[in-house]
């Protein structure tokens, strides 16, 4: 896994996680977010457009930081997680508490968060 912090406008932080968000690399994750969280940077949005597994100790990761990011007068925003991992954020209620956007350029404007995903199963009929 690879991150990438970025310093934006208006104090918000980027941070671009690239490959496997698991157990081995979450901690890069987590230490990422909370230097952000140690410089005074409470608003953190994190593009996850190419990350292609996340278990659950990224999720952990994204549920943890969010509490500490809102605890310090912030947010922390998800941008573009991909189709299944748009659904396990939803399955596990993150979507609830976290906003995912569509894009990067969203979420640092606070658009409105990207719809949630659409479950298959929710229109099919009774069998």
């Amino acid at each position: 896994m690879n991150v990438a912090v970025t310093d934006c406008a208006d104090g918000v932080v980027l941070v671009a996680v690239r490959g496997a968000l698991d157990i081995d690399s979450a901690p890069q994750l987590r230490e990422a977010m909370h230097g952000a969280l140690d410089r005074g940077r409470s608003r953190i949005v994190v593009d996850l457009g190419d990350v292609d597994f996340c278990d659950s100790v990224g999720l952990g990761t994204f549920a943890y930081s969010h509490n500490r990011c809102v605890a310090d007068g912030g947010y922390l925003r998800l941008v573009a997680p991909s189709p299944s991992l748009a659904r396990l954020l939803d399955t596990v209620g993150l979507t609830g508490r976290i906003p995912v956007h569509a894009t990067v350029s969203d979420a640092l404007t606070g658009a409105p968060p990207a719809p949630r995903p659409r479950d298959p199963f929710e229109d099919a009929p009774p069998s």
